[in-house]
Parts: structure tokens; C-alpha cells; sequence
């Protein structure tokens, strides 16, 4: 019981009703599934999670085109993701929901999540209805982040444009979305210019492990920068183990990550129990060093997030503490 869950998702129930409302059943090509506080707590007892940090997936508040009903959304997802937290703060934490693309809205619901409702984090989705973290214009949001040296979880929404027949968005289009996201953040600089924000790519990074240095030179081609600083920037990124802990991938994302930049993350309840079982025993059956495994499990989160020290004794207790 001493991981930390970086990935681990919410679905109030009033929020089901809004997306149901505007016709929505399902996010990336699932549908969307029952979620409950004990039935987070019940899947973090069988992953060995001591305590979960809580974010809203896709679509988040895009559902809404204008910006005063997308900010009512993203205020009262947070204020309830905020008493789940404050019930049991030594299981929760959670990551703030802000109602990109509507940039002055997203500065203000991020600075009273931050400040007031002491969120962890912001999770911004990769695309909002089209507009990418990372293009021009966002700048009051990424210095309001840096100014509070915060956690931003980037996560994937479908992407912009027809679906492709037979092809699943989440399986596949998930991946690309998170990428095309870290690509601008380091093409366009963000991560030079505010560099107190920790970011971190949901799902091993989707396709930037592998493909980091083909990323660099596109970006050398573009601009003219060092493709060497490029690839600093896309290393020191954050990566989240959810769905990508295999032998195929696990080499790849180990071998490009900085030392102490991949945390735990499960997926649930998209990624149903079983599915969750399967990505942990991956992780767990791979070959580590017990430095590795133990960053990967807890310790790289808990210099993200450190109030999740107290939290994770208090769920593990002083006995289970010491079992292997």
C-alpha cells in the first residue's frame, strides 16, 4: 500500500449527467464507467495504491462552447473533487480541472483550485475542442502555473477531426494527442520559459520515448534550435506508467526519462480492474533496481506532491509498512 497513483481518475455523478446531456456516453471510444469513492478505494487495495491523486478525463469542460458555463463546469467539478479529498485526505489528492481553451477563465478557476482549494495540480487536457496546450496565447495560464511552481497532468482527448473508422481513439489517437502536445511545449518554448512547472505526460508519454529524437530534428527544422536542448526538454518531462508498463515499452521509457521522472499510474476506472492488474504485474514482474522500482512506486511523486509522505504512512500503517 505505498504507491502513489498519478493517474486515477474521477466521474462524479453530476458530471455523468452533464455529459449525458450533451450527448455524450463515452470518452475516446469507452464508455464511460461507473467510478465511486470505494470503488477507488477498493482498486488501490488490490494495486497496492496508499493514495490516489483524482482527475476528470476527456471531454472535461469542452462539452460547454462558451466560457462562462465551461468555468461553472470546471468550478464545480473541482469543489467536488476537493471534499473527496477533504474527507479522506489521506487517500486523495486531485488535480484541478480548468475550462481551457477560454485562457482568462482557465488563469482564474486555476488560481482559486491552487490557492483555495489547495489542489495538487492542474490537468489540462492535450486539445480543447481543437486548440493544443502549447500554442500561441496561453502564457497568463503558464505563468500563473510557474508562479505556484505547480504539477500540470497533461492528459489525451479525441483528436480534432473525423474519427477513422475501426480505429479506437484511445487505443491509438490518445497517444498522438499527448504528443503533438509535448511537442509544442518544447517547440514553442514553454518549457524554457517556465521552468518551476512540472508536466507530466499521461501514458508513458504517449509516442515521445520513441520517437524523441525524430521529434527534435522536426523542431531543429522548424525553428533552428539544438536538437541536444530539445531533447533535454522532452527528458525532463514526467511520465506516468498507466497502460505502458510492458516489455515492449517499459525499455524505451526508461531509457529516456530522467532518473527519478516516471511515476505509478493505473488508468482506473477507465482501465478496468483486470486491465489495471495486468499493467502493475508488467510493471512489477520487470526487472529493477529496488532505487528504480521504489522511484517509480512512490518516491518520484512524493517530490511532486509532498503532503502525499503523511498520507501514504497514514494508509499503509506501521506494520504493513515494513512487509515487502
Amino acid at each position: 500500500m505505498n504507491r502513489i497513483d498519478t493517474h486515477h481518475h474521477a466521474i462524479p455523478d453530476f458530471y455523468r449527467k452533464v455529459l449525458r446531456a450533451k450527448g455524450v456516453e463515452d470518452a475516446g471510444g469507452r464508455a464511460l464507467p461507473e467510478w465511486s469513492v470505494d470503488g477507488s478505494l477498493q482498486t488501490m487495495a488490490d494495486l497496492g495504491v496508499g493514495t490516489a491523486i483524482l482527475s476528470v478525463s476527456a471531454p472535461g469542460t469542452t462539452v460547454f462552447p462558451e466560457a462562462a458555463d465551461a468555468a461553472g463546469l470546471a468550478r464545480d467539478v473541482n469543489d467536488h473533487l476537493a471534499g473527496v479529498v477533504a474527507a479522506q485526505p489521506d487517500r486523495f489528492g486531485f488535480f484541478a480541472t480548468v475550462p481551457l481553451p477560454h485562457v482568462d477563465a482557465s488563469v482564474s478557476e486555476t488560481v482559486r483550485a491552487l490557492d483555495e482549494l489547495h489542489a495538487d495540480g492542474v490537468v489540462l487536457l492535450a486539445n480543447n475542442a481543437g486548440t493544443y496546450v502549447g500554442e500561441d496565447g496561453q502564457d497568463d495560464l503558464f505563468a500563473a502555473l510557474d508562479q505556484r511552481s505547480a504539477v500540470v497532468f497533461i492528459h489525451p482527448a479525441e483528436l480534432p477531426g473525423p474519427a477513422i473508422p475501426g480505429v479506437t481513439p484511445w487505443a491509438s489517437d490518445f497517444l498522438l494527442d499527448t504528443t503533438r502536445a509535448a511537442y509544442l511545449l518544447v517547440r514553442n518554448g514553454i518549457r524554457e520559459r517556465y521552468p518551476n512547472i512540472r508536466f507530466i505526460l499521461s501514458h508513458g508519454g504517449g509516442f515521445v520515448p520513441y520517437a524523441a529524437y525524430r521529434l527534435a530534428l522536426g523542431i531543429t527544422g522548424d525553428t533552428g534550435r539544438n536538437p541536444t536542448e530539445s531533447l533535454d526538454d522532452f527528458a525532463g518531462f514526467y511520465f506516468d506508467t498507466a497502460l505502458s508498463s510492458t516489455a515492449a515499452a517499459l525499455p524505451s521509457l526508461l531509457a529516456f526519462a530522467k532518473p527519478g521522472h516516471i511515476t505509478f499510474g493505473s488508468d482506473w476506472p477507465f482501465a478496468p480492474p483486470a486491465v489495471a492488474q495486468f499493467f502493475t504485474a508488467g510493471l512489477e514482474s520487470y526487472e529493477l533496481d529496488a532505487t528504480t522500482r521504489d522511484a517509480i512506486d512512490r518516491t518520484t511523486a512524493l517530490t511532486l506532491f509532498p503532503r502525499a509522505e503523511t498520507t501514504v504512512s497514514a494508509a499503509v500503517g506501521p506494520e504493513s509498512r515494513h512487509k515487502p
